[in-house]
């Protein structure tokens, strides 16, 4: 049966059921639509408080950030400094998840493992971890990898408090249906704790980011000569603001596009909600 057919036996009173594109009245009171009226709200209060408030010292309208962009990129080690930092955050991001997720499952995997464990992970997750950082520059230097592990020391905490949080909401009846109908405990574990685990699990996921993009810039800015915390460092201390805020739209873009990969993959893996 065509998809029209299928759409209109299911909800005859969509566009496509009609047969007709959606107008232009329905995109525009769409939420994509919403999206694009805060962005350019947001510039537009930009670009007003940049040009007539603040002063321009201390910021740059979005005009002249997005047109000084190309000569941003252009500047020596800009490019490579983006390529080490999307690197670092790759790795430290990786191995955020794959950590927290192994401690996660074995803290939560039982009662008497998660009142053991858990209270010691949240009172080390408690602990500032701007203290540890100079630790890690003396351990591992002042290279790629303090940054990495230091981003990993943000990330994983969320992932971990997101699996043992997601294994404990399961409802019993669940585990030991499973059981009653042959199941066995690795057939329990992936057909049912996974999926339930699924909208918690990358609420986490959508956290330990954050932590992750965090704990490497910050690692950039405290001690590096390479990568975007330095550069972010060298505009800030020059009062470049026309760059600096240019680094912190690249910035911010980088978020933009790893939330958005954590977000298809989340569907790709809760498809069966639909």
């Amino acid at each position: 049966m065509p998809i029209q057919n299928i759409a209109s036996a299911a909800i005859p009173n969509t566009p496509l059921a009609r047969g007709h594109a959606v107008p232009w009245s329905e995109r525009l009171r769409s939420p994509a639509a919403a999206r694009l009226y805060v962005i350019a709200a947001l510039l537009i209060l930009w670009e007003i408080f940049a040009r007539f408030i603040v002063d321009p010292l201390f910021s740059a309208p979005p005009s002249q950030v997005f047109g000084n962009m190309g000569a941003l990129l252009a500047r020596p080690g800009v490019v490579e400094a983006l390529m080490l930092t999307l690197g670092e955050l790759a790795a430290a991001f990786v191995l955020a998840i794959l950590i927290g997720l192994v401690i996660g499952l074995a803290v939560g995997s039982t009662r008497f493992s998660k009142r053991a464990f858990f209270p010691v992970l949240m009172m080390l997750y408690g602990i500032p971890q701007v203290t540890i950082l100079p630790i890690l520059i003396l351990t591992f230097g002042i290279g790629p990898m303090s940054k990495i592990v230091f981003g990993v020391t943000h990330g994983m905490f969320p992932v971990i408090i997101a699996t043992v949080a997601s294994m404990n909401n399961l409802k019993p009846i669940f585990r030991t249906s499973a059981w009653a109908m042959g199941a066995s405990r690795w057939q329990t574990f992936r057909y049912v704790l996974l999926p339930h685990m699924v909208p918690g699990f990358f609420t986490g996921l959508r956290l330990a980011m954050s932590g992750v993009l965090i704990g490497v810039l910050l690692g950039e800015l405290y001690a590096s000569s390479k990568g975007i915390g330095h550069f972010t460092q060298m505009f800030s201390d020059n009062f470049d603001q026309v760059n600096l805020l240019g680094i912190v739209l690249i910035v911010a873009a980088i978020a933009m596009v790893f939330n958005a990969i954590v977000r298809r993959v989340e569907l790709y893996f809760s498809r069966w909600r639909a």
